[in-house]
């Protein structure tokens, strides 16, 4: 399947948003709809859109093939929201991901990273990530600098939540000693590693006084 939808009989909005937000689509590499029961037999959803697809075109487009099936929905290319009967849910369910397959392609699902390049030794500093920082804001059309490269890695951590990795590394032929993080992928990183590719952010950690950290959103081992 292309698409996910999950329907909770009883959801608070904040509840069934705190769901959608935790990056289901993320972790299933699929697109996701939540929904959760409204009132006179009807069930209301939302979701955010995977990167290449304009989600609400591609309700619009099953509105149009299945004439009745979405009375109401609305949004934009990033997000939407629909509600519909609830014994609808299967028929939306199956004709959502029919759209989904013809928008996108498998590769499309797992996504991809553009890279701003390798940092130079001397640009991991602190004073790098906060001019980063104060040359935003950063969304959609003006994403945060994303850069990548190899690095040895001098020691890792688990921490208590089980799915966040610390990672401490070394740029190559360098002394330093950097800071990284990864949430969610834990499961990714095998003990006795000596040297991963990632793709992350400059960030400013500013728990206990600022210092630099790699924030980090691809991990391999090479």
């Amino acid at each position: 399947m292309f698409c996910l939808c999950f329907f909770f009989f009883q959801a608070e909005d904040g509840i069934r948003d705190l769901v959608r937000s935790r990056g289901l689509g993320d972790v299933y590499k699929r697109q996701v709809i939540v929904f959760a029961s409204d009132r006179d037999g009807r069930i209301k959803g939302s979701g955010r859109s995977v990167e290449g697809l304009h989600l609400r075109d591609a309700l619009a487009a099953v509105a149009t093939a299945h004439p009745g099936l979405i009375p109401q929905f609305g949004g934009h290319a990033m997000a939407a929201g629909l509600s519909l009967a609830a014994d609808r849910f299967e028929l939306f369910s199956q004709a959502f991901d029919t759209e989904i397959r013809l928008r996108l392609s498998a590769d499309d699902l797992h996504g991809r990273l553009l890279s701003d390049g390798e940092l130079e030794p001397v640009e991991f500093s602190l004073d790098t990530a906060k001019r980063l920082r104060e040359a935003g804001p950063w969304g959609q059309g003006f994403p945060e600098p994303l850069f990548d490269g190899v690095f040895e890695v001098v020691s890792h951590q688990i921490l208590r939540d089980g799915k966040t990795l610390k990672l401490w590394l070394r740029p190559p032929a360098t002394t330093l000693a950097l800071e990284a993080v990864a949430f969610r992928r834990a499961a990714d990183f095998a003990p006795g590693t000596a040297r991963v590719r990632i793709a992350y952010h400059l960030e400013v950690n500013n728990w206990r006084g600022e210092r630099l950290q790699l924030l980090v959103e691809h991990l391999e081992a090479v």
